[in-house]
């Protein structure tokens, strides 16, 4: 039996899938056509749900190492009691998208669990290649630690979360801040999170299904990494893939859909931290590509899914 879209999911793509297959997708390298393409899809998809009226907004602002000004929101639900935060990093290949096209998705995760989430600007290849995002994650980090009391978070019960780029920045801020000795992460929640630069080879069982795509990952991790994608010299930090030692991370939430480029990678790094003595929850969607769960929101897939990270969020 072949692979094949969760009926579901194929059913709410089918709009979509009818008008991406007119359009010549985005050469490798043409970064500006991926903004132009995809910032409008995720921008109407974090609006398609109803954005909580319970949950109050609020910007503050940090300063990286090399004097960037780092816009962050602050997301919480009116009378939630002291606990838990965890900062988010949106999806976007490192490339694209914003914190205010992720406020729908954001909202909805704070009203449903309580748990109070800064999300964080940081800035984009390849105008800003790496370390530079990551940095802006560190700071924010750091800037949530500090202000732990006033906000009425428990400083030891912050986790960090994130989609696709975002997950990988994830994960890599929790390798910087183990190799920093702080400040603490208790969690992270790595969804369908980009790990390896080295993702080059296409798998023919997908590839019919594939939304975000190979050529895609060709051009996201030279813009974040330059010359240097690819090649031996990446650090783990940059792409969470290439760590060697996994000793000491936080516990991790890790899930992917089968349909996915980052499967492969997803499932590694679940195993390479189950080997280190991680704690890791990992989930396999069958039949579920990229961004499954914003697209078809309604599909029985989308809502386990987006059960289980509340599930986990509550538990940081």
């Amino acid at each position: 039996m072949a692979l094949s879209l969760d009926p579901e999911i194929a059913q709410a793509l089918a709009p979509m899938a009818g008008a991406m297959a007119d359009a010549t997708p985005p050469a490798v390298g043409d970064i500006a056509a991926r903004r132009a393409m995809w910032e409008p899809i995720i921008g109407a998809a974090g609006t398609a749900q109803p954005i909580p009226d319970d949950v109050k907004t609020s910007e503050h602002h940090t300063t990286a190492d090399d004097g960037a000004r780092i816009t962050m929101r602050w997301y919480t639900k009116d009378g939630a009691a002291p606990g838990p935060a965890a900062l988010f990093f949106h999806g976007g290949g490192y490339i694209f998208g914003h914190i205010d096209l992720f406020d729908g998705p954001v909202s909805r995760y704070v009203s449903a669990s309580g748990v109070p989430m800064l999300s964080v600007e940081y800035r984009r290849a390849p105008e800003h290649p790496f370390p530079a995002p990551l940095e802006d994650a560190y700071s924010a980090l750091r800037w949530l630690h500090a202000h732990a009391a006033e906000l009425g978070v428990d400083r030891d019960r912050i986790g960090v979360m994130g989609d696709s780029a975002g997950g990988g920045m994830a994960a890599g801020l929790t390798i910087l801040a183990r190799e920093r000795g702080g400040p603490k992460i208790a969690r992270q929640i790595l969804i369908m999170p980009m790990l390896d630069d080295r993702t080059t080879t296409p798998d023919s069982h997908i590839a019919p299904y594939l939304l975000w795509s190979y050529d895609d990952s060709l051009t996201a991790w030279p813009a974040l990494l330059g010359e240097a994608a690819g090649g031996p010299g990446v650090p783990a930090t940059a792409a969470p893939a290439r760590l060697e030692d996994a000793t000491g991370l936080p516990p991790a939430y890790i899930e992917v859909g089968q349909l996915d480029v980052f499967r492969d990678e997803d499932a590694a790094y679940a195993t390479k931290l189950s080997r280190a003595g991680v704690p890791v929850e990992f989930h396999l969607h069958p039949g579920a590509p990229h961004e499954f769960d914003s697209i078809a929101f309604t599909s029985d897939v989308a809502r386990r899914a987006i059960t289980d990270r509340i599930r986990v969020l509550t538990s940081i």
